[in-house]
């Protein structure tokens, strides 16, 4: 009697096998003519900090992205702030420019190559929407012209007293921070405004700002979104408001929606209500699949 329960339960778990495996090529077979048939249309990819993840680069919201200020502790969503600025700029900063070290150690993973070689076969079809502040997309390969950062570029500072909206880069001779450790008065004097001198702020959208156009490409995004032919978002929580926005829009101007997550989120579930389709995946092996399926050489 046991060994003819083994032998059933064996039986049983290989069937859920080869019926997972039926399912899924199925469900490939179905992405794959569905993302075919929109070849003259624009492809829009989002991506969240799930592709950095794969990098390595913690998303700074739980206990790495804590820091000490004195003998206080603060939460990033008090030091994000234009008011934790206007009082603590050079404590602000120096957050600021650890999270840089920590980006500028990370390199590219295979995700972040493949959208590279998306941008490559596509072309002006091909546009990238990231909410990531750690340009690993552009040093993948990505153009900056093809490359909306809604969230700004931990590599860039912008006037505080906003005498212009030109970015510059922040000078290589600010070095690296660890962790805990507090900017030198020199460090200090390279972060100011190249044009009135007066101090510069990270080029990021904290969490009391709003997106705008000129800065964030809030309303290109929007109408990017709600012209493509197929969105593809790629490890997005699915929190913040403008990404939230384009899938909508995607959904309800019938584009072919795909979100790429190994956890199900709302995107997942909007994906699939409106007839998409949800790969539970990290961002590396589901846009190597979401390649395969629109013919794609990467």
């Amino acid at each position: 009697m046991l060994r003819n329960h083994l032998l059933r339960t064996v039986s049983d778990l290989l069937s859920k096998g080869l019926r997972d495996r039926i399912l899924n090529s199925l469900n490939m077979s179905t992405l794959s003519q569905k993302l075919r048939i929109t070849t003259n249309k624009p492809v829009v990819f989002l991506t969240g900090a799930g592709i950095s993840a794969e990098s390595q680069i913690p998303t700074f919201r739980g206990e790495e992205g804590y820091w000490m200020v004195g003998s206080t502790h603060y939460r990033p969503t008090e030091l994000a702030t234009r008011e934790a600025f206007a009082k603590l700029p050079a404590e602000v900063w120096g957050w600021y420019i650890y999270r840089r070290t920590v980006c500028r150690r990370a390199e590219p993973n295979s995700g972040h190559k493949l959208l590279a070689a998306f941008e490559r076969n596509l072309g002006e079809r091909f546009l990238l929407v990231t909410q990531n502040v750690d340009g690993l997309h552009l040093r993948a390969g990505n153009s900056l012209k093809r490359t909306y950062q809604v969230h700004g570029n931990i590599d860039y500072m912008r006037c505080w007293k906003e005498c212009c909206s030109e970015l510059f880069p922040i000078p290589m001779e600010i070095g690296e921070l660890d962790r805990g450790a507090a900017l030198t008065q020199e460090q200090q004097d390279l972060l100011r405004c190249p044009r009135c001198q007066g101090l510069a702020r990270p080029h990021v959208l904290w969490f009391d700002e709003c997106y705008d156009e000129e800065v964030f490409r809030f309303h290109s995004s929007l109408i990017a979104a709600s012209k493509c032919g197929i969105l593809i978002s790629v490890g997005s929580s699915g929190s913040t408001n403008l990404p939230t926005q384009m899938v909508s829009q995607a959904c309800s101007r019938g584009a072919v929606v795909v979100d790429i997550n190994p956890e199900g989120g709302p995107y997942a579930r909007q994906a699939q209500a409106a007839g998409g389709f949800w790969l539970a995946e990290n961002a590396g092996s589901g846009l190597q699949k979401v390649a395969e399926a629109m013919g794609i050489e990467s």
